[in-house]
């Protein structure tokens, strides 16, 4: 995309393509590394937007230095929980998911993957390397699909309080049904972590699927609105995460009484609470990818992709 300067200044879109000059993205981008001596982002993209307008980093492969954060949350000895929810006929992802793990998912960290699942008889043998390891929660079975979603934020906000706390640095909170096919790691560590999503990275904002109804709690009016964030992937310091999952918890049991299902659940409860709590750093569509979409040319690396699937065989409803 080419722009006039003066156009460069002006937010253009609101997806990741939010300064049009780049040069603007990396002063802004140098400014927040500067201010909160973070080394994670580095200048080596011209191609897409590396900060937000809030000054927090937008990453994308090219823009941080692998070995040096590494280096630095290593020393930190920092652990990680992972929250997966394997229900019903997903349970069939869970191998390649926990697989893939072990080969790109903060290799050589403490982590620690709960899954939770209705079916604890066919959890996969997977082999975890020293200082992994995995803890299943068994869950009732549901009826519907959007039950699964709906008490995914109740149980990351119980595991939080009941489990982790103290204890664990970090929670990532992802989608069984993908896979990992690059290194996901220090790089993605923040307070509070989202990721953009990546059927809706180059759309402008009138076009994300927020909730458009004033009567739900996950209300964003026409004009709001930063980035569209996917709820198959966000995470960050416990206490940010527990503080979102309560929220969102709270306002969907809100909306519940009064027969009100936002339009994409959780994810759209997310969405409103991302808007007025702006993450510290968005992951660039690179950590969730979809696989039936043609890889786009400012995508080197996929590093996290949700997986084709037939929704109608897997989903109860």
């Amino acid at each position: 995309m080419n722009y006039s300067s003066k156009e460069s200044l002006q937010v253009k879109h609101v997806g990741v393509w939010l300064y049009s000059n780049s040069l603007m993205g990396t002063f802004l981008s140098l400014c927040f590394r500067l201010q909160y001596k973070q080394p994670s982002v580095v200048s080596g993209r011209t191609d897409v937007a590396t900060v937000t307008p809030w000054l927090a980093p937008v990453v994308w492969e090219g823009t941080f230095e692998p070995e040096l954060l590494d280096g630095v949350y290593r020393q930190k000895n920092v652990s990680i929980a992972v929250t997966v929810f394997a229900v019903g006929k997903y349970i069939r992802f869970l191998k390649d998911f926990l697989e893939t793990a072990e080969q790109h998912f903060f290799v050589g960290f403490k982590v620690h993957v709960y899954v939770f699942t209705d079916r604890p008889a066919e959890l996969p043998k997977v082999e975890m390397a020293a200082g992994r390891q995995l803890t299943v929660h068994p869950v009732p079975a549901a009826k519907r699909w959007q039950e699964i979603s709906a008490r995914r934020m109740e149980m990351i906000q119980r595991l939080i309080e009941e489990t982790l706390l103290p204890g664990t640095d970090f929670i990532f909170c992802l989608d069984v049904d993908s896979k990992f096919h690059g290194r996901w790691g220090a790089e993605s560590l923040g307070s509070l972590v989202a990721v953009v999503h990546p059927g809706y990275y180059k759309t402008e904002r009138g076009g994300f699927p927020y909730e458009r109804r004033p009567a739900s709690r996950a209300y964003m009016a026409p004009g709001l609105g930063d980035f569209y964030y996917c709820g198959g992937a966000f995470g960050g310091d416990l206490h940010e995460v527990r503080l979102l999952a309560k929220t969102c918890r709270e306002n969907f049991e809100a909306d519940a009484k009064e027969g009100i299902e936002a339009a994409w659940q959780e994810e759209s409860h997310l969405n409103r609470y991302m808007w007025l709590n702006k993450p510290s750093k968005v992951l660039s569509p690179e950590f969730l990818w979809q696989d039936f979409k043609p890889r786009e040319r400012e995508i080197h690396v996929v590093r996290f992709s949700g997986v084709v699937k037939n929704y109608a065989e897997i989903r109860p409803n």
